[in-house]
């Protein structure tokens, strides 16, 4: 992220260029992409097991909790999507192969940092629980944040270099350095502060002979950040004497760092440096080049967004998305986190990047599962507004279903074509989608997700969307999931319940009493799946398609303006208790013996159970072994009649009145399997 080299170069010399702070009795504009990262890698997560986002959730209460001790107010500033030029194209698309690799070495026991898929969504749920103010962005978010920050004359958090570049009047605190985790008292007094470090621009300049501030934006583009990656500057350094001037030893390793700043600090100004870029190159190339640079050099400058309108109003106007002219409440949608940065690119430039998980790389990616609720939202996205129809990015006119999506294969990236799916006329015009009745969204949703509501019923309010997910995800999961997969997703959705039990103003002690125990006996389940412990990647793959499957249900959803309330991703899903459950399951734990100590959770898991069976394929109730024997009866060329698939299904209606969830079924199962077998 940033300008390469230089956040390690100007930490190498933190004495020179930072001041020591006591934060408190602030505002503070923080960069919310850099934060969740932060918060993400550095506080002993479990990473391989997708996403343990109740212990997140935790972490990242803890750091606003420390800010209001320290009387700090932050605002939270969210990058959107890409701008229409898609200038980050090549930067994003090397941030995905670099992910890919980390992914597969986590996955073989390895390290690495790969966020999990829903990370953002989480974040900006607990936002939202605790009433922090934040903003989503139409596109990048730094010249907003640097605009914000100068505005109210606070510091920004970040970890972002280019902050190093930006003129801010009250400096840049790295998160590396922000020691949220340590609030300290001032001594005789009750206040507290948050030990800090500010990164000073004059001390910077000062250091390179007093160089204009303003030749910063230059170095930037010269020594190559996220927008710009010309071969040709390569032409300009290889020819210029970079001076390094009187270094270190640490000189070498930001030879390109230094030799720019010191070089540039001879010009008096931008246009003189430019112009001594230019004569190293060919003249041919020059004009070019030159409006390439300046055009980079402009990232660095005020925005002409105004944020505080947003904090203090509840909107703001960004000229780069009126000027396209989308619908309003897409706009409002978009800067309250309402809607992604996946459906700002799909609508844009129709172009999404599908980002990969700890999975298993041999397999065909796991997005490829949500594919079709995909096709949906793009035809929901196709006729959003004529400006976007006439822009040099779009389709060719012989492809105007088509949208593109980055997605890995193997252990490479690829562009593949996807074709939208024609909706009818009254879902097709995007400024129109909100005036459809609640029942057409909801059954638009549904129907996508291939799902009954009358199996919906019994299911809490909060827990419909990630059922009516897993009903779509047992239909299209090709017959790789398992009993114990089902059983362990079903038991892990009980956590949000059970902590809701729990802390019931109006509780009774007895049902509080068996929640408790049945909570604290999943904590020791998810604390044993721990580092060390061997991740079994097939269970891995099958839980990465379960996300994907919910993370497009929940985009979907959102952008038909929640025909089904939004789950709380908090207490939805922990990956070390779900896989931590899978292993229980298959050695030594029954799901009616766990529930045994909570009648609540029993009933409530029966109720999810029985909704996502009926979805389910017939072998996922097989004994072990029978499915394989099955598909050998197949292949020697035994048929499975209509009338023997009913039978299950009569098995399946026998099942309504036990409490044995699924095993029962499974013993029952295996009696018909092997009577049908002899017939």
């Amino acid at each position: 992220m940033g300008i390469r080299g230089l956040m390690s170069f100007v930490e190498d010399h933190s004495n020179e260029f930072f001041t020591d702070l006591k934060l408190r009795d602030t505002k503070i504009v923080i960069d919310g992409y850099a934060l969740f990262h932060r918060l993400c890698f550095n506080s002993n997560l479990e990473l391989r097991y997708g996403g343990d986002y109740d212990s997140f959730a935790d972490v990242a209460q803890k750091f606003f909790e420390s800010l209001l001790a320290c009387n700090i107010c932050p605002y939270v500033v969210l990058d959107g999507g890409c701008d229409i030029s898609d200038k980050k194209l090549k930067t994003l698309k090397d941030r995905a192969r670099e992910k890919i690799q980390m992914a597969h070495s986590l996955s073989v026991g390895g390290g690495g940092y790969v966020c999990p898929l829903l990370i953002r969504e989480a974040f900006i749920q607990v936002l939202i629980k605790l009433q922090v103010s934040f903003v989503q962005c139409f596109s990048e978010a730094d010249r907003d944040i640097m605009t914000l920050a100068n505005h109210w004359n606070c510091p920004v958090l970040s970890s972002d270099s280019d902050f190093c570049i930006f003129d801010l009047k009250s400096g840049f605190c790295p998160l590396n350095s922000f020691q949220w985790r340590n609030v300290n008292t001032i001594k005789g007094t009750q206040d507290c502060y948050i030990p800090a470090k500010c990164f000073s621009l004059d001390a910077l300049c000062h250091h390179f002979s007093n160089m204009n501030k303003s030749l910063l934006p230059l170095f930037a583009v010269l020594c190559g950040n996220d927008h710009i990656n010309l071969p040709i500057i390569e032409t300009f350094l290889s020819k210029v004497r970079l001076p390094l001037g009187a270094t270190s030893s640490k000189g070498r390793r930001h030879h390109r760092v230094l030799g720019l700043l010191n070089w540039l600090s001879h010009f008096a100004d931008p246009t003189e440096a430019l112009d001594n870029v230019l004569k190293y190159l060919p003249k041919k190339d020059r004009e070019n080049v030159k409006e390439i640079l300046c055009c980079s050099m402009e990232e660095y400058q005020q925005s002409q967004v105004e944020l505080q309108d947003f904090f203090q109003y509840g909107t703001y106007a960004c000229p780069a998305a009126l000027n396209l002219d989308l619908p309003e409440w897409v706009l409002v949608a978009l800067a309250k986190g309402q809607l992604s940065p996946f459906i700002s690119d799909a609508l844009v430039l129709r172009r999404t990047i599908l980002h990969t998980q700890v999975e298993n790389m041999q397999q065909p990616n796991a997005h490829r599962i949500s594919l079709p609720i995909r096709q949906i939202i793009y035809g929901l996205l196709l006729n959003a507004s004529p400006h976007l129809e006439n822009t040099s990015w779009n389709v060719l006119p012989s492809q105007p279903l088509a949208f593109s999506e980055v997605e890995r294969i193997n252990r490479n990236i690829k562009t593949s074509t996807v074709n939208a799916v024609e909706l009818p006329k009254d879902h097709s015009d995007l400024s129109k989608l909100t005036e459809l009745s609640l029942a057409k969204r909801q059954i638009l949703l549904l129907e996508t997700l291939k799902v009954k509501q009358t199996i919906l019923e019994p299911i809490p309010s909060s827990l419909k969307l990630p059922i009516s997910v897993s009903c779509y995800w047992l239909q299209h999961t090709e017959g790789k999931a398992k009993l114990h997969h089902l059983q362990a997703l079903l038991l892990g959705m009980l956590m949000g319940p059970l902590h809701a039990i729990i802390n019931s103003p109006d509780k009774e002690d007895l049902r509080e009493d068996g929640a408790r125990m049945l909570y604290e006996e999943f904590q020791r389940v998810k604390e044993q799946t721990r580092p060390g412990t061997r991740l079994d990647l097939d269970t891995a793959h099958i839980f990465c398609q379960w996300q994907c499957c919910l993370q497009m249900g929940m985009y979907l959803n959102q952008l038909l303006s929640t025909p089904l309330p939004e789950p709380d991703l908090t207490r939805l899903y922990s990956g070390s208790l779900v896989h931590g459950l899978c292993r229980q399951l298959l050695t030594s734990t029954s799901v009616e013996s766990l529930l045994s100590m909570c009648p609540e959770a029993k009933q409530l898991y029966e109720h999810l159970f029985n909704a996502t069976r009926s979805y389910a394929p017939a072998e996922l109730f097989l004994p072990k072994g029978k499915s394989n024997k099955k598909k050998r009866q197949k292949r020697h060329g035994t048929s499975w009649s209509k009338n023997r698939v009913g039978t299950t299904s009569d098995t399946r209606c026998w099942y309504e009145g036990s409490n044995r969830f699924g095993l029962l079924m499974v013993e029952n199962l295996e009696e018909h399997i092997e009577v049908s077998e002899l017939e």
